[in-house]
């Protein structure tokens, strides 16, 4: 699988417009080269650089199996997940201070659906029904 954008490429600066300093709207996210038998895709976006440990930017589960890109700024063609923002779209990078990096994650799921949308049971039905997975790291650094 891949995972690319428009908007930035893999391991380098992400424009503020999709950060707190900015719009702070999601990125455009494309995935392909995806196993024949997705059920549906679920997205992370997590820093694993900040002060508290891994902080989640953005959940998303129920993706539609011929769904494969998600436009600057949405829509989102499936359910977000509470953050640790504590809402349920996406929250751009934030960093206190120095250069953070963005995981952006894409998952190809053997199931069609995840009946609870909790940040718990998100990272549990990812761990147990991904099939395959695709990663693109953002950075940002707050001038």
């Amino acid at each position: 699988m891949k995972l690319i954008s428009n908007d930035f490429k893999h391991n380098e600066m992400m424009d503020s417009k999709f950060t707190c300093d900015g719009e702070d709207i999601s990125p455009h996210l494309k995935w392909d080269d995806v196993p024949d038998d997705t059920k549906s895709f679920a997205i992370s976006c997590n820093d694993p650089d900040a002060p508290i440990g891994d902080w989640i930017h953005w959940y998303i589960q129920n993706i539609p199996a011929d769904v494969n890109e998600i436009p600057q700024g949405g829509p989102v063609p499936g359910v977000e997940v509470t953050n640790d923002f504590r809402k349920t779209s996406y929250g751009g990078p934030c960093p206190p201070s120095g250069t953070h990096r963005y995981f952006f994650r894409v998952y190809a799921l053997d199931v069609e659906k995840f009946e609870r949308d909790n940040k718990k049971h998100f990272i549990e039905h990812v761990k147990k029904h991904t099939i395959e997975s695709a990663e693109l790291i953002g950075l940002y650094k707050r001038r």
